[in-house]
C-alpha cells in the first residue's frame, strides 16, 4: 500500500531531490504533493526527473566547490585561546565546539558553517596544540589548528604561592 513519488526537494527522512521514493498514500496525498515537495509518478513527471537531476547535480557541485574553498581557508588558520587553570594546571572550565565556532567565525568574517561542523569528542580541558577536524561537506573535512595556553594570571598566582611555600618551609626549619 505504498505510493511512489518523485521528490522535488531534499527531505531528510526520505531522500534527495529527484529521488523516486515509496511513501504512504496519505502522506503523499495530504502533505508532499500539496506542499510542492513531491510529484506523482506518471509519464509527464518522469520526464521532469531529468531536469531535477541536472539541477541537483549543479547544486551539489556548487556546494562541493564552496566547501573546498572554505576548507583551504580553515586549514591555513592558526587560532590561539587562553584557558583558565588552577595551581596544578587543572582547568577551571573547558573549551567547547561552540567556543571554537565563535572564534573561527570571528576570524573568517562572512562565512556560515553548519551547527555541528566542528567534530569534538569532548570539551578541551588541557593546554597545548590541538588539531580539530571540521566537517564542511560529506566529502570535505578541514583541519583547524589551535594553540591553547594557560591564562597568565593563574600562572603568576601559582608562582607566588610556590614562593610563599618556600618561605614557610624556611621559617619552620629555623
Amino acid at each position: 500500500m505504498a505510493t511512489q513519488v518523485i521528490l522535488t526537494e531534499a527531505i531528510s527522512s526520505l531522500g534527495a531531490e529527484a529521488d523516486i521514493v515509496k511513501v504512504r498514500p496519505g502522506y503523499a496525498r495530504n502533505f508532499l504533493i500539496p506542499q510542492g515537495k513531491a510529484l506523482e509518478v506518471n509519464p509527464v513527471s518522469l520526464r521532469k526527473v531529468n531536469q531535477l537531476k541536472a539541477k541537483r547535480a549543479e547544486r551539489e557541485a556548487r556546494e562541493l566547490s564552496e566547501a573546498e574553498t572554505l576548507a583551504s581557508k580553515i586549514n591555513k588558520l592558526r587560532l590561539k585561546m587562553e584557558l583558565a587553570t588552577g595551581l596544578g594546571g587543572k582547568a577551571f572550565g573547558s573549551i567547547t565546539a561552540h567556543d571554537l565556532m565563535e572564534l573561527m567565525l570571528a576570524e573568517l568574517e562572512g562565512i556560515e558553517l553548519p551547527r555541528h561542523a566542528i567534530v569534538l569528542e569532548r570539551p578541551i580541558k588541557e593546554s597545548g596544540k590541538k588539531t580539530i577536524p571540521v566537517r564542511l561537506h560529506p566529502e570535505v573535512t578541514a583541519t583547524l589548528h589551535i594553540t591553547i595556553a594557560a591564562s597568565k594570571a593563574e600562572k603568576e598566582e601559582g608562582a607566588s604561592d610556590e614562593e610563599v611555600f618556600v618561605e614557610v618551609v624556611d621559617l619552620v626549619e629555623e
